[in-house]
């Protein structure tokens, strides 16, 4: 299987989680967003969103990182990190939709405004880091009181829904997302970063602007 990413990106490091904690082999194909690849006649072949990641399965061409995630687990005999039982499948699906629609979104915002523009010397737009703050503000508060008292989101147990979650989180610190008020966030982010599949997709830095 081939998997088109960016090692920057959080959607690219979802899929990547699962993949390794699973031992999937992947040949990692790096589509080099900053100088648009994404948006060159070969990639959008692959994905007319202009995104990554894609992966290629011998022909059978998957984007949405959710739905790549699901469809590695379901490859792997033995898995557990997405259920079968249809209540708590659903239960993880729950997450991983809650993720798409909700907290991912509103982290986006910050990691562009406060990190992906200063890699090309540029600066935050203070009504956009308004925003993306005022939606953090509306979204984490729902997770962090959900995360009291349980290590992982859901089932007792690692599973999509908490690599789905953390990879949105990935850029916490240069994106400057304001997690500091919520100490269940930053405990089960803690545990994540302690998995051997975090740190074995860990990206390297990316180098200072220009």
């Amino acid at each position: 299987m081939k998997l088109y990413f960016h090692p920057m990106s959080g959607n690219s490091r979802r899929v990547l989680l699962v993949a390794t904690h699973l031992n999937v082999p992947l040949e990692r194909i790096v589509v080099d967003l900053p100088k648009g690849e994404q948006r060159g006649a070969p990639h959008l072949g692959r994905n007319p969103n202009g995104r990554v990641p894609v992966l290629d399965d011998d022909g059978f061409v998957l984007w949405e990182s959710r739905a790549i995630m699901q469809y590695l687990a379901e490859k792997t005999p033995g898995q557990t990190l997405l259920p079968t039982d249809a209540r708590d499948r659903a239960d993880v699906s729950r997450w991983l939709f809650w993720c798409a629609t909700h907290m991912a979104p509103a982290n986006t915002i910050l990691v562009f405004e406060n990190f992906v523009k200063a890699l090309t010397g540029g600066g935050p737009d203070p009504a956009e880091v308004a925003r993306g703050e005022a939606l953090f503000a509306q979204h984490a508060p729902v997770l962090d009181a959900h995360l009291a008292g349980r290590t992982w989101v859901t089932q007792d147990r690692l599973t999509l829904a908490d690599f789905s979650l953390a990879a949105s989180f990935a850029l916490a610190g240069p994106a400057r997302l304001p997690i500091g008020d919520y100490a269940n966030i930053q405990a089960w982010l803690g545990r994540v970063q302690e998995l051997e599949a975090w740190k074995r997709t860990t990206p390297p830095a990316p180098p200072p602007a220009a």
